[in-house]
């Protein structure tokens, strides 16, 4: 547990009377915010708040610990600022958490790109097609793709995640070209389980089209999407960050073009900003100026 936050936190919810507003002051999830309490309360062997649903107030040894705390962040800062962060050069370990077709296709190039740049950093990348649990799981970035993010954490959007019906020329040539979406009826479509189970969403013209297919393959990993579609298995949604090259050199062709799937948010999902280590700050800006922009590099021509 770093204590010197705990402190801090303990101090924040004292002074604003409560965990949701002591946790927008410090820039950090309500979560993260009770974690700490009860590390606090955890090292001193003592409980320090007596809480309801509304009102928050110090026990007798919260009340004798508050003082001393304000003096250790008295302290703290003095020290701060007598020594200064102006040399420091970003070192240490940071866990990062993906889904595996981003972390292949965009993220491991980035992070061996900063490493470069900052060879004291390493990493920990975590591939999984599925939300971590930050806090548990001890991760400092999460980067994901989704337009519904959960309440509590910080976020920072880093691009925009366009995604493509495509399918490969051989599959074209043998079942036809699809003109509208009622068409698909009539051919193979292959679906992921978490993003397009049992029908295909669509915007045309202003309007949202959703289209119910019959789920002739489905899987909940893109790679595994992404090589049925390439051998012919049928089409499928897929993102265009994991296959624009191959868009680009034709092993994959583009279906109805006019019908272009929900665009998602890429974001860098973290607990906190305040003492963040230097590394994870930097990498956070560096992975927004990498992948920002009007079009994300592997938009670009």
């Amino acid at each position: 547990m770093d204590r010197l936050t705990a402190t801090q936190v303990f101090v924040a919810v004292v002074e604003h009377g409560s965990l949701t507003q002591a946790a927008d002051h410090l820039e950090m999830s309500t979560a993260m915010v009770s974690r700490y309490l009860a590390a606090m309360e955890n090292w001193l062997g003592s409980r320090l708040l007596h809480r309801t649903t509304r009102r928050i107030s110090l026990t007798e040894a919260g009340q004798t610990a508050l003082a001393a705390c304000r003096q250790l962040l008295e302290l703290a800062q003095d020290v701060q600022q007598q020594a200064g962060t102006a040399s420091r050069v970003p070192s240490g370990r940071l866990r990062i958490a993906c889904s595996p077709s981003f972390a292949e296709a965009q993220l491991a190039g980035a992070l061996v790109e900063f490493q470069r740049q900052h060879p004291k950093v390493d990493f920990t990348l975590m591939a999984a097609d599925r939300s971590v649990d930050l806090t548990a799981e001890r991760i400092d970035l999460a980067v994901r793709i989704s337009n519904t993010l959960e309440p509590g954490f910080i976020a920072r959007k880093l691009a925009d995640c366009r995604s493509v019906l495509c399918a490969s020329p051989e599959y074209v040539k043998k079942r036809g070209q699809p003109r509208v979406p009622a068409d698909l009826s009539s051919h193979l479509c292959l679906t992921h389980a978490f993003v397009s189970a049992g029908q295909y969403r669509f915007r045309h013209a202003g309007k949202v089209v959703e289209v119910p297919v019959a789920e002739h393959f489905s899987t909940n990993e893109a790679a595994v999407l992404r090589r049925a579609v390439l051998a012919g298995g049928g089409m499928a949604i897929l993102p265009t960050y994991f296959v624009g090259e191959d868009l680009r050199q034709g092993r994959l062709v583009r279906v109805l073009p006019g019908y272009e799937p929900d665009t998602m948010g890429v974001h860098a999902i973290y607990l906190s900003r305040q003492h963040q280590p230097l590394a994870l700050r930097l990498l956070v800006d560096f992975l927004a100026d990498r992948f920002g922009g009007v079009l994300p590099p592997w938009d670009r021509e």
